[in-house]
């Protein structure tokens, strides 16, 4: 089922149909740098410093960023057109919306003003933890908007009936990245705690909190206590066994220090007769905590935690502490980013698709709208034809695989419907109370859809959003239109680089997940159901335990190996997406005719080299580490050189032969489709 766009949504400026109609391809010379190619490296031995070793060698890391590359560089343009369109809303707002888009900014921009109010923003917000006498009051307050909490509770779309919302609860994060930060021996990770502790005690201090050493150090010994019974990221990817729904009485009985009826009550969830909980263990040792904990430390924890989460909004004091620790001893960040920068996320959180629509409405154009239907509909009938000819699936499991396919539900572009903002009330002159204004507008929003079906049309991303993404409970696609634009998509480019770049990465790479690890458990309804044969499901685990271990051996930085179970399902979309965009490829040369030799180079070639460039990118070593504990992405290089040796088209296409160290022999090499 394809979501159908509204008519008047298809607009577009002069400008932007003017380059959509270009006949040039806006990187030379079709497509692609070829300058960034090192031909000193064989292709066989590394193939993606074949394909980019130039520019891995030359190109610098910005100060204010964690990396460069096509990922970095194309949300840089994207931040500039979505400045203009949010300055000429500060300066002369059309509607009452942009006006709030308007306010919005110039509230965050307005440094002088932050720095003369000083604490006194700051003051009501903790007033409410300073009033906290009970122990049910600090639950209750726990679960407000905007406030931290170590259980969060919140909506989310039913498993067992994906057509309903249903409550849902689980871990939260901590002060730390994840469990990892409190728990590894050695150096570095004392040097990362050591540094949190003088954080926490630096913003309590400029908050003027008395005696914040001993507060920090009863903190940080409350978050390692409660991290020890955290899930660790690759468990909390098992969604059968983070399908864990309650009744009230259950609810009572497993933890009744989150006092349940009262506190979801207090939510506006009273009707809610069942609650998901996604980690049982975790959340019930924590709620422990909350019981045997003195009542003054999580009070102690709730003002140190609500004032590093809004340190931002805050003295320059306060946002500089806090990127000092969470940019520049975390992730290596020199710089700070400039505040408009920065004001651009902010606003894409608040008011994303107020500004969405300009966006859609300047930059969106008919024709890649086309091209991309084309593109998505090729990569359909690929996964079709593989899913036919997949000889370890049986015949009743590819009948589920068929249906499940037959009814993807492909966004393309932005949503048919924008979210309505007349309730969020903004203020021009206090950024602080605009966060907290947006996190209880937003918690609104889902109290009010949470009584009616499931909302088909919502988008969990913006417009202006370079990224895409696969929902399982909704068996559906989203292509926002920022990721359907040069260099991962140009109407222009040769067909090799589009089918490659984005037919591999993004759409045949969303389409992946809903046959990976964890989507493949979704039925083509979004229910969470076993539709596999046992004897199919064995041998697809097979395929994916093996494609497992491999990435378990790379190690990106000293020391740090990557999680081949925490990334299985990315590195499942990785090579699903590639097999199936090769296929669909080969179905455009079947349509137009075998490509020219193009720079000496074949169209499979092409293709390949436009696969590698699609993730072209390098990151600061301490962001790596951060990456490796607790991103399911795998770092750049290896979701080329880790998939590309797994595919005997590439091993064709350059001549791959025995002794080039990517070689692996023809039996230990994983395929999917």
């Amino acid at each position: 089922m394809r979501l159908k766009l509204l008519p008047a949504l298809v607009l577009v400026s002069i400008p932007a149909l003017v380059a959509a109609q270009s006949a040039t391809p806006r990187y030379q010379p079709w497509g692609l740098e070829l300058q960034h190619l090192d031909t000193s490296v064989k292709p066989g031995d590394d193939f993606y410093v074949y394909a980019l070793g130039t520019w891995l060698k030359n190109q610098p890391i910005a100060a204010d960023k964690v990396g460069t590359g096509y990922n970095y560089d194309l949300p840089d343009e994207i931040e500039g057109q979505v400045r203009r369109i949010v300055e000429e809303a500060a300066a002369k707002p059309a509607t009452a919306t942009a006006k709030k888009v308007g306010d919005f900014y110039a509230a965050w921009m307005d440094e002088a003003a932050v720095e003369a109010h000083g604490l006194q923003p700051l003051k009501p917000w903790l007033a409410r933890i300073d009033a906290i006498r009970t122990r049910p009051e600090l639950v209750r307050l726990m679960m407000r908007p905007g406030y931290p909490s170590p259980v969060n509770i919140g909506i989310s779309a039913d498993v067992d009936d994906p057509t309903r919302y249903m409550a849902d609860s689980g871990q939260a994060r901590l002060g730390l990245p994840t469990r990892d930060y409190y728990l590894l021996k050695g150096e570095k990770y004392d040097a990362i705690r050591q540094a949190y502790r003088a954080y926490l005690i630096k913003i309590q201090q400029l908050a003027g909190i008395p005696d914040a050493a001993a507060k920090a150090d009863r903190i940080i010994a409350l978050e390692t206590r409660i991290s020890q019974d955290q899930w660790t990221p690759e468990q909390r990817r098992d969604p059968v066994k983070t399908h864990n729904p309650m009744s009230r009485a259950q609810l009572a009985k497993f933890a009744p220090e989150l006092d349940w009826n009262a506190t979801l009550a207090s939510m506006g969830l009273s009707s809610a007769a069942k609650v998901n909980v996604s980690e049982p263990s975790a959340v019930a040792a924590t709620a422990k905590r909350l019981g045997d904990v003195p009542l003054s430390t999580w009070k102690e924890w709730m003002t140190a935690r609500f004032i590093s989460e809004v340190a931002p909004f805050l003295p320059k004091a306060f946002d500089q502490a806090n990127f000092d620790f969470y940019s520049k001893t975390l992730r290596g960040v020199a710089e700070q980013r400039a505040r408009w920068k920065r004001g651009m996320a902010l606003i894409d959180d608040a008011l994303g698709e107020a500004v969405g629509a300009i966006y859609v409405q300047r930059y969106w154009s008919p024709i890649t709208q086309a091209k991309a239907d084309e593109l998505v509909s090729d990569m359909e009938a690929a996964y079709k034809e593989k899913i036919q000819a997949a000889t370890w699936m049986d015949e009743a499991t590819r009948k589920a695989a068929l249906e499940k396919l037959g009814m993807f539900d492909p966004r393309v572009g932005h949503p048919a419907k924008w979210i309505d903002y007349t309730t969020l009330a903004v203020s021009r002159t206090d950024p602080l109370a605009n966060q907290m204004a947006v996190a209880d507008f937003q918690w609104r929003l889902q109290l009010k859809r949470f009584p009616k079906p499931v909302d088909r049309g919502l988008w969990y991303m913006t417009p202006q959003t370079v990224n895409a993404y696969y929902d399982p409970t909704m068996n559906q696609i989203t292509l926002p239109a920022a990721i359907l634009q040069p260099p991962f998509f140009d109407p222009n480019a040769d067909p090799a680089v589009n089918y490659a770049e984005t037919g591999a990465t993004t759409i045949g790479h969303e389409m992946g997940h809903g046959f990976d690890d964890e989507g493949r458990q979704f039925d083509a309804k979004g229910r969470l159901r076993d539709w596999w044969s046992k004897e199919t499901a064995a041998q697809y685990t097979v395929k994916a335990d093996r494609l497992a271990e491999q990435f378990d051996q790379y190690e990106p930085i000293p020391g740090v190996k990557i999680k081949g179970r925490l990334t299985l399902g990315e590195n499942l979309a990785d090579l699903g997406g590639l097999e199936t965009a090769y296929a669909a490829y080969r179905r455009y040369v079947a349509r137009h005719g075998e490509p020219p030799v193009l720079n000496g180079m074949t169209g499979d070639q092409r293709f390949f080299l436009a696969y590698a460039h699609a993730w072209q990118g390098k990151r600061r070593d301490e962001a790596v580490r951060q990456q490796l504990l607790s991103d399911p992405h795998s770092p750049d290089k290896y979701r080329v050189n880790g998939i590309v040796r797994n595919f005997a088209p590439w091993y064709q296409a350059f001549g791959i032969k025995p002794g080039d160290a990517m070689y692996l022999p023809p039996e230990q090499r994983v395929s999917i489709w």
